[in-house]
């Protein structure tokens, strides 16, 4: 169902800014009280996890937790329901790569720190979006366009939009202010190794993987190597939890990540 005002029944737009008036709020159409909502609670919500790294405690993943430096930021532009996914890969991003930064969307309200970051000259943004539109065709660069930002003594910046597929078409196309920067599609013969949601396509990499391969072809290939390490960790330890099974032994991606916390 699309989430178009014109479409949508009586009641608070989930998209829209969260309210700042009392927990219990007025139905608009009838003024009637309606009790809180009830939390959100995502698949896989009551297993133990750990408080650390938020994955099942039967396999933690905070031993092999490694912190990498990188000339270009990722900045995630993260929709409101993928905070409470336990499957998002955003969050290894900013495990990774401490000076990555997390800004919430909403439909109504853009993230003040988000319209602050992109008035600051030291960063040059780049949204990470397919090429596949011709109305936005003038805006499309290449990676070659990252190099020469940092030529220009510029910090280059992936604004990546992290959610579904529906829902980053949705934030690219109701955020004006991402409408004066350039776009950037991540070309890439890479398929997913994603696991642990099922993509309509193999070419369809999830977040984690899209940061790693731009930090790849824009010559932080350290930090790239630590993350997709850092992923297939992720990858392997929360499937087997969903298996019951615990890991006993490091995977060789795990084994890599522990060699690089005694450096």
């Amino acid at each position: 169902m699309s989430y178009d005002a014109s479409n949508r029944p009586p009641g608070r737009d989930p998209e829209a800014a969260p309210s700042t008036g009392t927990a219990i709020s007025r139905d608009p159409a009838t003024g009637h009280v309606r009790p809180p909502r009830r939390e959100f609670k995502a698949r896989g919500s009551f297993v133990v996890r750990c408080k650390g790294c938020n994955l099942p405690e039967l396999n933690c993943l905070c031993p092999y937790r490694v912190e990498a430096e990188s000339v270009a930021r990722v900045w995630l532009l993260t929709h409101p329901l993928e905070h409470h996914k336990p499957t998002n890969t955003g969050r290894l991003i900013r495990d990774v790569l401490p000076d990555t930064e997390v800004f919430t969307w909403y439909r109504t309200v853009p993230d003040e720190r988000l319209l602050a970051r992109l008035e600051d000259a030291r960063f040059a943004p780049f949204v990470i979006f397919p090429d596949d539109q011709p109305d936005y065709a003038d805006r499309v660069v290449d990676i070659e366009a990252v190099a020469g930002a940092k030529r220009r003594g510029r910090i280059p910046v992936f604004i990546l939009l992290d959610g579904t597929w529906r829902q980053a078409r949705r934030i690219f196309r109701k955020s004006p202010y991402l409408d004066r920067l350039p776009v950037l599609p991540l070309a890439t013969d890479r398929l997913t190794r994603y696991r642990l949601r099922k993509p309509a396509s193999a070419a369809h990499l999830c977040t984690a993987e899209v940061a790693a391969e731009l930090l790849r072809q824009s010559g932080d290939v350290v930090a790239a190597e630590t993350l997709d390490d850092y992923f297939d960790a992720f990858n392997d330890s929360y499937a087997a939890s969903r298996r019951f099974e615990k890991l006993e032994t490091p995977t060789a991606a795990m084994q890599r990540l522990l060699e690089r916390t005694v450096r």
